[in-house]
Formats: C-alpha cells, sequence, structure tokens
C-alpha cells in the first residue's frame, strides 16, 4: 500500500514544487490538488462539513498548474487532482489538458473526479446542478473517446460533438485512470459505471462507522457489475497502525493524508510526523 498527500495550493502555501520534493524525499508516491474555479458569495447549498467555508477554498491555484510544477520537481511522484471538478469543465478542453499533463510528466497523472457540491459555483460555469451527474458522466465517456480514437465523437444527452481530431494523446495506455470521487453509494456506482478508481469519503450513517467498512460491499457490488477490481485510494486524517493494516488487508492501493496550506517552515514539521507514522505503518 502506498502513501500520499494532498494541499490546496494558495500563493500562502508552500510552493507545489518544494511540497513534491519533500514527499519524495520522504518515500510518498503522489501528491494531490483540489479544486474550486471561484466560490460564489451566495450559497444556495451549504459547506458539507458545516459551518463557514475555509479560507483555502476561496484561494486555491488551478491543480493543473500546481501540479504540473510539482511533477517537474519531483520525477518519480505520482501526481493527481483529488478532485476536479468534472462537471462545470468543457470536456474537449479538458481531455487535451489531461492528457497534456500526462506527456509533461512521462505517464504520472491520476485523473481523481468528483460531481461537486456547490449550486452557485456550478451555475456560473453554464452547468445544471440537477443535471451534474449526467454531465460528469458524460464528460467522461466523452473524454475517453477523445483519448482513445484517432477520429472521435461522442454523442449524449448534453455533450455532443461529431468526427474531430485533438493531440496530444496520454502517455499511460489507453489513458490515465478516472478516479471517482463522493459519498457512499452513489459515488461507488458511479465508479463501478465508468471509471478504474474510487476515491471513498467517510461516513459514519447506518452501517459504516467508517470508509473501511464500506469496501467489502464496493467490492461485491463491482462484481456483480461484471467489472474487475477497482483501484481503491483513501482520504484519511487518522494515524491509527490497525487502521492502516486493515486498509492493505483489503486491498486498499494508496492513502491521502491532507495537509494544511502552511508556508514550509510551518509545514515541514507535520510532514516529518506523517512521513515517521507512514515508516511506521510500512514495517
Amino acid at each position: 500500500m502506498q502513501f500520499g498527500a494532498s494541499m490546496f495550493f494558495t500563493d500562502y502555501a508552500i510552493p507545489p514544487g518544494d511540497l513534491a520534493a519533500a514527499l519524495e524525499q520522504r518515500g510518498f508516491d503522489s501528491i494531490w490538488a483540489p479544486e474550486h474555479s471561484h466560490i460564489p458569495l451566495s450559497r444556495k447549498t451549504p459547506f458539507p462539513a458545516g459551518g463557514d467555508l475555509p479560507k483555502k477554498y476561496y484561494d486555491a491555484m488551478d491543480p493543473f498548474v500546481a501540479l504540473t510544477a510539482a511533477a517537474m520537481a519531483a520525477p518519480t511522484l505520482k501526481i493527481g487532482t483529488g478532485v476536479c471538478l468534472v462537471a462545470q469543465r468543457d470536456p474537449i478542453q479538458l481531455a487535451k489538458l489531461v492528457a497534456s499533463i500526462d506527456q509533461v510528466s512521462q505517464g504520472r497523472f491520476l485523473f481523481g473526479i468528483g460531481n461537486g457540491w456547490n449550486q452557485d459555483e456550478m451555475e456560473n460555469h453554464g452547468t445544471d446542478f440537477s443535471t451534474r451527474h449526467k454531465r460528469a458522466r458524460e464528460n467522461v465517456e466523452a473524454m475517453k473517446a477523445i483519448w482513445t480514437q484517432t477520429k472521435a465523437e461522442y454523442h449524449g444527452d448534453i455533450v455532443k460533438f461529431g468526427p474531430m481530431m485533438a493531440w496530444p494523446k496520454p502517455v499511460q495506455s489507453p489513458h490515465p485512470p478516472v478516479y471517482v470521487g463522493g459519498a457512499f453509494p452513489w459515488s461507488a456506482r458511479r465508479a463501478i459505471r465508468y471509471a478504474e478508481g474510487w476515491l471513498p469519503q467517510a461516513a459514519r450513517r447506518g452501517a459504516y462507522r467508517q470508509i473501511a467498512d464500506m469496501i467489502p460491499d464496493f467490492r461485491r457490488m463491482t462484481e456483480e457489475a461484471g467489472r474487475p477490481p477497482l483501484k481503491i485510494t483513501v482520504w484519511h486524517g487518522r494515524r491509527d497502525l490497525d487502521l492502516m493494516k486493515r486498509y492493505e488487508d483489503l486491498g486498499v492501493e494508496r492513502v491521502v493524508f491532507s495537509l494544511d496550506s502552511l508556508p514550509a517552515e510551518d509545514l515541514t514539521p507535520k510532514i516529518d510526523e506523517i512521513a515517521a507514522f507512514v515508516h511506521k505503518a510500512r514495517g
């Protein structure tokens, strides 16, 4: 099992290249960047975690720019969006972004996507909040056509384009793995339908007190759908050795730790603490 780290990259936090180099030196396998294009001052949907929206949500850099800098600074580190708000992006332009970053990173890109929660943000992009899940799926299907076909076309209910040509193609074959993020069971169903991996969110409802409790049901759902086993990357802040062992036994590919958006002098000791825990978890 591998370990990664995620941070909202901002102009007051450690630069992406510096963080990537620090993580690579300490044995992490990946660096992840979330996304918000902007935050409208109106609020049709509450912040899922409750309370006020943290400042870093307003300040986040574009993930593809930040991850390109990270890829150049750390030549072995995987780079991932955690997550890209795919429903509010143009699929043709996003397909080119993903293929380009996979090219410049020499095949190290992991495409984590989410369907989003902020209705106001989406509507500013022209996305209908009520159909965002269908748009996200069609965007992904359209991008896969662009990545894998010389003359691609797609005809969905929302996303539509006739035969076209777009390069570059990704380095990874047939394309970078798509990981769907979100709550169980909805994101699990979407991952099984059109992705290669799942980024589950924590849940404390009913029978599921933690992410590990969901995974056996996710594996069963995947098998019943006739899909091969999907990759699972878990976001987790708890440094619990027993839980890490349980994740490993459940076949989790990677655990990602969230970092605060802090300057290097404040963040480095925290990275060292997590790295020491990771060393113990690896035995």
